[in-house]
C-alpha cells in the first residue's frame, strides 16, 4: 500500500518554485500509505511524488521508477505478481531496479498498445506513467479497482491523480474515482476500457460447471502468487470459513520463498495470524482453535467500546467515508492494524470479498433469479 500523486497538463514555461512543495504538501496527506521513503519527479511539464511501502526489493525498488534514459517516469501503487514472466519478453529493456512495477516502464516502451500489455498485468496497480519523449502521459487502475485512484482539475487546467481523494479535494472542483479497468492516454484523454471479460455476462456463464477441484486449485493459485514479498507478512484470521482457508493455505506455501519457485527457504517460515475482537468475542475464540489446527503463530487482540469510539475520526479519515456500515466494519480492522504494523509486519491476506464473490451475504439470497445474482 503506497500511494501517488501526480500533477499533469503544466502550463509552459511553468514555474516549479511553487508547484513542488505544493505537491508534497498534498502528497503528506496520504503518507501513511507509504511511511518508508518519500520520492519525487519535477520538470516543466510534470511533477510526479511517490509515498512508499517497501514489499518488493526494499533496497533498490524506490519510486518514481526511471527508464535508463530518463524518458519514462513511473509512480504505481501495487504489485505485479506476474512481472517475472512478463519481464522475459522485454529482453530489449534495461531495467534498472528488482521492482516488480518496473515491467510497466518496459511493456510501455515496447510501443505495443496499451490495451493489450494493461490486459496481461496480474495483480493490483493504480498508475502515473510520463512520456518525456512524446509529452505524453498514462493513467490506469486494475480491473477490480483494488488500488484507490482519484483523479481532477484545478482552476489553472492541470490534471491531478492521487491515491486518495483528501489530496486533492480542496484542490479540485471536479475529483472523482478513476474507473477500473480503465486507462487514460492524455493523446486522447477520455477513459479506455482495456479489461473484457465474458464472464460479465451472464449469458457466457449461465452453463459453465466449475468443480471443487477447479476451484480449490484456482484459490491456492492465487494465494501462493499473492505472498511475493522481501519482508515479513501475516495473515488476518477470524475463524471461519473464508480466513481459515486463506490461512491455511498461506501457512502451507510459506516456507518457501515465491520468488525463486519455492526452491529456497523463507525467511519468516512461521506465519503469524492476527485477531481482533471485543471481550467475549466469539471470533476470538473461534480464531484460536483455527489458528491450532493450522500451525501459525497466532495474536488475538481485545479492544474495548471506548477504543473503538476514540479511534472514529482517523477511521472516517482514512476510509474517506460517512456510511454507517464501512466505518462499523473498519474500526476494529483499524485497531488491528495499527497493532500489526506495531510488531513489524507490513503485509497481510485476508479473506475479505470472498462473500462477495460466493454470494455469502444476506441479501444476495433475495435475489429473484440467477441472472439479478450475477
Amino acid at each position: 500500500m503506497c500511494s501517488i500523486l501526480a500533477a499533469f497538463d503544466l502550463r509552459h514555461g511553468a514555474d516549479l518554485r511553487p508547484l513542488r512543495p505544493l505537491a508534497m504538501s498534498l502528497s503528506a496527506r496520504q503518507r501513511h500509505r507509504g511511511p518508508d521513503w518519500s520520492g519525487v519527479h519535477a520538470e516543466p511539464r510534470a511533477l510526479l511524488v511517490h509515498e512508499r511501502l517497501a514489499i518488493v526489493d526494499p533496497v533498490g525498488g524506490a519510486q518514481p521508477l526511471h527508464s535508463a534514459d530518463g524518458a519514462r517516469v513511473l509512480a504505481v501503487n501495487g504489485e505485479i505478481y506476474n512481472h517475472r514472466e512478463l519481464r522475459a519478453t522485454c529482453s530489449g529493456y534495461a531495467f534498472q531496479s528488482g521492482s516488480d512495477c518496473e515491467v510497466i516502464n518496459a511493456l510501455h516502451a515496447s510501443g505495443e498498445d496499451a490495451a493489450e500489455w494493461l490486459d496481461r498485468l496480474n495483480g493490483i496497480f493504480a498508475f502515473a506513467l510520463w512520456d518525456a519523449a512524446s509529452g505524453a502521459y498514462l493513467i490506469a487502475r486494475d480491473p477490480m479497482g483494488v488500488c484507490p485512484l482519484y483523479w481532477g482539475h484545478d482552476a489553472d487546467g492541470r490534471t491531478w491523480v492521487s491515491s486518495e481523494m483528501k489530496a486533492i479535494a480542496t484542490l479540485c472542483a471536479d475529483v472523482e474515482p478513476f474507473p477500473p479497468g480503465h486507462y487514460v492516454d492524455s493523446r486522447d484523454g477520455s477513459p479506455v476500457r482495456y479489461h473484457h471479460r465474458a464472464w460479465r455476462d451472464y449469458d457466457a456463464t449461465r452453463d459453465v460447471v466449475v468443480g471443487p477441484r477447479e476451484l480449490r486449485e484456482a484459490l491456492e493459485r492465487a494465494v501462493h502468487r499473492q505472498l511475493m514479498s522481501d519482508v515479513p507478512y501475516g495473515v488476518l484470521l477470524s475463524g471461519g470459513l473464508d480466513s481459515s482457508l486463506i490461512a491455511a493455505i498461506a501457512a502451507r506455501f510459506a516456507r518457501h520463498r515465491v520468488e525463486d519457485d519455492d526452491r529456497s527457504e523463507a525467511w519468516w517460515p512461521r506465519l503469524h495470524s492476527f485477531a481482533i475482537g471485543l471481550e467475549g468475542s466469539p471470533d476470538l475464540a473461534a480464531a484460536e482453535v483455527a489458528a491450532e489446527s493450522i500451525g501459525t503463530v497466532h495474536h488475538g487482540f481485545v479492544y474495548t467500546v471506548e477504543e473503538g469510539i476514540d479511534a472514529l475520526p482517523e477511521v472516517i479519515r482514512h476510509v474517506e467515508t460517512f456510511d454507517v456500515t464501512t466505518i462499523r466494519a473498519s474500526t476494529p480492522m483499524f485497531l488491528l492494524a495499527r497493532r500489526i504494523r506495531a510488531m513489524g509486519v507490513k503485509m497481510v491476506l485476508s479473506g475479505e470479498g470472498s462473500d462477495e464473490i460466493f454470494g455469502g451475504y444476506l441479501y444476495f439470497h433475495k435475489a429473484p433469479d440467477a441472472r439479478a445474482f450475477h
